[in-house]
């Protein structure tokens, strides 16, 4: 993954951690798009979007305001999406369903003729409403591009 040897998550904490972990995805999901490498690249998008919610969730005056339900197991993507999408933090534009289905076909199989550019706005659109984006790269550790 796009973060291998940047960063030691763990020692940087439930916030810093997951928020750079997004930040070094987002650059490397697109960097493999980019590269023609369509399926690494989803998978690296969902993983960048698994760890901005993580990250969202992991500051208390975040939290505070998220709708959630009795019972719902924020460390579950798709619960998270949902009590995000029902809270107004995500608004109800993007598929995650769907998206949940491409990346297990990414993970089964190379897509080289996957058109790429819808996925790519509705993500960019997630990160900008979760906070994340945008950011200056220039902050983040050099990128090793030898990793796939």
């Amino acid at each position: 993954m796009p973060h291998a040897g940047l960063m030691d998550e763990s020692a940087l904490g439930p916030e810093k951690g997951p928020l750079l972990r997004a930040k070094l995805h987002i650059r490397g999901g697109k960097r493999r798009l980019k590269q023609g490498k369509i399926s690494a690249g989803i998978i690296t998008l969902y993983d960048a979007l698994s760890a901005a919610m993580e990250w969202y969730v992991a500051a208390n005056e975040r939290r505070v305001n998220l709708q959630v339900r009795e019972g719902e197991n924020l460390n579950d993507d798709r619960t998270l999406f949902n009590v995000l999408t029902r809270s107004g933090i995500l608004d109800k534009k993007f598929d995650y369903e769907a998206f949940d289905k491409l990346v297990e076909k990414a993970s089964d199989e190379e897509m080289p003729q996957y058109d790429y550019s819808k996925l790519l706005e509705g993500i960019e659109s997630l990160m900008t409403r979760l906070g994340v984006v945008p950011f200056d790269e220039r902050e983040l550790p050099p990128e090793d591009p030898s990793t796939f």
